[in-house]
């Protein structure tokens, strides 16, 4: 009795605590320490058991759940053919729905983790690694990249290993010149030797490939104006990567941790959030860790891909780091053979820190991933690498970091801040502006986030519709919302038709809400270093009780013109620099792409906005409403109708206004 009360209170005595009670008992010393060892075994073995059970019992609930989502699809679905059904309520996915990929990967992992704990600590028996207290620590410390061994036939050490090759390949393909990298003389973009890549890389990754299969390998390079330490967070932490790439990742997650590290760094840790608890950054750590993702382009035109691979994230010196991300077959055995589709060769980044706040990024993207058909208007930028390419990424990348350097600075000039007067006010505006846009590009792709119609206008447009439904998010209205979008090929520059959209001055002539009205703007802050890139507040005669927010971006690949009306007081408060997350928009836009067909310049020219003239522009349309504020709302083809219309009535203003109709 004296022992269970001793050890309720300190379960470690130490020596003088086991010495006077083995004179109280009468016992040695080494039983008295026997005797509370023996005593943590067992009420370890007892939390081990309580927690499989806990684990086991979850488990069910999520197969059940699983069952139940795929018995919702399968009713949801055409029984001939298999694909969803044309009713409208049928199109309303729940968010449960959109993440069932996920999960399974996750589900399928855990159970081989139970199976493994099972075996390892069978219920009524002491875990054999408690036999001592150095063991005890062994087993704490125990890397749960074991439990993969059984989950996916293969260890740690085997990871390690490809994820060491992997960086060894990319710091080669960063680096290398030629013969392996080719410049182009019409395009000017670097182009890989494949013979000569096989030849470096003599191994399955450069000779197994599949004949029906595309490959896909591209090299960029350029500065970024971000501190080293921040960016690698940014990509070691998979919510601020989301963020940082709302245009090509429509989701990521990730599916495991791997191992916790060793030393006081963790040197080599693999853990499921990838920024320590103190958001601290240590020069040391090196992150290698599973992650799921959807990468996408911003049309319902072009299907998303969805990748499955490590990313290793290590230092190579103390100036440089590197980002690798690498495919591995074993792991992918064991996984929903849909996300096979698409995989990662040796991709990354090398980070070079240049000081003061800028960094040289060289990136190499090198995909494989199955053939399939594209839409005729996306077939060209897609077929030759540059919509998933390493040029898209790190033009977005130094989008992104430029965004966030605006945001925090402090000293801006008023005439990048004009009709803000504090700096609160300007933070709490490129806030909701850069939520605004991030939301727009979740609600145009192909992700599963949303599910598609096709929708045949009378004025015989391609519009393609889809729905959701919001319950109780504040950032958006509440009700039923219904998202119109359609794509189109125009004859004109991507510059050209980005100075248009974004031009106040021009407004009326292709938004039909202004009336014919001039626009005028009352606010507008500079975000980058290009006039482009702003955010804007815009006041319209024919609307005295509404503003418009927007928010225009634009680098060497790609452009949007982002907008959603707000009402005044919400407007005025987030321009005082109160936080803008209440203020519910909706966003309408355009997104720009170069169609692809890169050729030689016609003239030489040394205006910036003369270069790329060359080609036509890929415009997609997106415009919002909300059908119905009752999120229990029915959908009907009548409320979808003026909705279309009015984007094939947009899209008809803007060609006429660039004198290209017949285009």
């Amino acid at each position: 009795m004296i022992t269970i009360m001793l050890f309720k209170e300190s379960p470690h005595p130490d020596e003088k605590q086991r010495q006077q009670l083995s004179k109280q008992l009468g016992l040695h010393p080494r039983q008295v320490k026997f005797w509370f060892q023996n005593r943590r075994t067992q009420i370890k073995a007892i939390q081990e058991r309580h927690e499989n059970s806990l684990l086991k019992t979850e488990l069910e609930k999520l197969k059940e759940e699983n069952k139940s989502l795929r018995e919702d699809i399968q009713k949801a679905s055409c029984p001939n053919c298999g694909f969803a059904t044309t009713s409208w309520d049928t199109t309303l996915t729940t968010d449960h729905e959109q993440q069932l990929k996920i999960e399974n990967a996750r589900l399928k992992a855990e159970v081989e983790k139970l199976r493994s704990m099972v075996c390892k600590h069978p219920p009524g028996t002491a875990s054999p690694s408690a036999s001592c207290s150095a063991a005890n620590n062994d087993q704490e410390n125990r890397s749960s990249l074991d439990l993969y061994t059984g989950a996916f036939g293969i260890g740690k050490s085997k990871i390690m290993d490809i994820a060491n090759k992997a960086l060894e390949e990319l710091k080669k393909m960063a680096t290398s010149g030629e013969p392996l990298w080719v410049t182009s003389v019409e395009t000017g973009r670097q182009i890989l030797n494949y013979d000569e890549y096989v030849k470096e890389f003599p191994t399955e990754s450069s000779s197994g490939r599949h004949p029906k299969r595309s490959i896909e390998v591209s090299r960029e390079a350029g500065v970024v104006f971000l501190d080293l330490p921040r960016l690698v967070q940014c990509f070691m932490d998979v919510n601020q990567w989301k963020e940082v790439f709302p245009c090509l990742v429509s989701k990521a997650a990730v599916v495991d941790v791997i191992c916790s590290g060793e030393g006081p760094n963790r040197n080599g840790a693999v853990q499921l959030m990838l920024v320590a608890k103190d958001n601290s950054f240590r020069s040391t750590d090196a992150f290698p860790v599973q992650m799921f993702a959807e990468l996408q382009m911003l049309t319902p035109l072009v299907p998303t891909r969805e990748v499955y691979f490590v990313r290793y994230c290590k230092q190579l010196s103390p100036e440089q780091w590197a980002i690798v991300d690498v495919s591995i077959d074993n792991v992918e055995d064991s996984i929903d053979a849909s996300l096979l589709k698409c995989r990662r060769w040796p991709s990354g980044c090398i980070i070079e820190d240049k000081s003061n706040g800028h960094c040289k990024v060289t990136w190499v993207e090198h995909l494989e991933c199955q053939k399939a058909s594209v839409h005729s208007l996306y077939r060209t930028i897609v077929n030759s690498g540059l919509a998933f390419g390493a040029r898209h990424w790190m033009a977005t990348l130094q989008l992104q970091c430029e965004r966030l350097v605006f945001f925090m600075a402090t000293n801006v000039p008023t005439k990048d801040s004009a009709g803000v007067t504090t700096l609160a006010g300007r933070k709490s505006m490129l806030k909701l502006a850069q939520r605004m846009t991030w939301s727009f590009c979740r609600s145009i792709g192909a992700s599963s986030f949303n599910s598609w119609t096709k929708f045949a206008t009378k004025t015989g447009e391609d519009v393609r519709v889809a729905t959701r439904k919001n319950l109780n998010d504040p950032s958006e209205p509440i009700g039923v919302i219904l998202c119109a979008v359609s794509s189109v090929w125009l004859p004109v520059s991507p510059v050209v038709l980005f100075d248009f959209l974004r031009d106040e001055t021009h407004r009326h002539e292709w938004d039909v809400t202004t009336n014919g009205g001039q626009v005028q703007s009352i606010a507008n802050l500079a975000k980058g270093q290009h006039r482009g890139n702003a955010v804007s507040v815009l006041t319209m005669k024919s609307k005295d009780n509404i503003w418009v927010i927007q928010d225009s971006s634009t680098n060497s690949y790609e452009s949007m013109v982002v907008y959603a009306p707000v009402d005044i007081p919400g407007m005025q408060s987030v321009m005082t620099g109160c936080d803008s997350s209440s203020v519910a928009v909706l966003p309408s836009g355009f997104s720009i792409l170069p169609d692809g067909s890169e050729s030689r310049p016609l003239v030489l020219t040394s205006r910036q906005e003369e270069k790329n003239a060359e080609g036509g522009s890929l415009l997609t349309m997106a415009l919002q409403a909300l059908i119905n504020s009752s999120p229990a709302a029915k959908l009907t083809v009548e409320s979808v109708e003026p909705v279309s219309t009015l984007t094939s009535c947009i899209l008809r203003n803007i060609k006429t206004s660039l004198q290209c109709e017949d285009g």
